[in-house]
């Protein structure tokens, strides 16, 4: 798996979000887009990094800014968890993995350890209201965050360092509002 690099264009695909909309990139051509990929539908960093997605939805649009939000989970489990968020944007399912592999989405056991390892962070997803036993057995991916130009080409390919790292939403507002 190649890790994708600030000046690659942006790999295409096809793919349909969990309500049955088909999505491909390319037809977002002249709209920045934000390309975050989570780990399972259940896991409460998600949830809470979706949480705040959703609350910043309205800048973002008024930014010509559209997200696009990948789990590694079944339209099922999107539905069970993530999906009660109702997002006002979409939401694709992507349990084999075929899109993260595109990608260069890594898994890590090691970043679960580095999540737990930050006591206020811990704090945080345990009272977010979206702690569940089930995320424990979900694939241990790392997220992934890719800003993309109007033309496709990434601005910024953001790994994470742990289960709940994701590119800053002041970095994104920054790069909404000045590029």
């Amino acid at each position: 798996m190649k890790k994708l690099k600030s000046g690659n264009f942006a790999v295409n695909f096809r793919a349909k979000d969990f309500n049955g909309k088909q999505i491909n990139p390319v037809d977002f051509r002249g709209s920045k887009i934000l390309l975050s990929f989570f780990r399972g539908a259940s896991c409460p960093f998600c949830n809470m990094r979706l949480r705040e997605l959703i609350a910043k939805h309205d800048e973002f649009e008024n930014n010509n800014l559209k997200v696009i939000c990948l789990f590694n989970s079944t339209n099922e489990e999107i539905t069970m968890h993530a999906g009660k968020q109702n997002a006002p944007f979409s939401i694709i399912s992507d349990p084999n993995g075929e899109i993260y592999k595109l990608y260069g989405i890594e898994s890590s056991h090691t970043g679960m350890l580095k999540a737990m390892m930050k006591p206020l962070k811990m704090i945080k997803m345990m009272t977010s209201g979206f702690f569940n036993m089930k995320s424990i057995s979900d694939k241990p991916l790392i997220p992934a965050d890719f800003l993309i130009n109007e033309k496709g080409l990434i601005h910024r390919a953001y790994y994470g360092k742990d289960f709940g790292d994701h590119i800053e939403i002041e970095e994104i507002k920054k790069w909404i509002n000045n590029y």
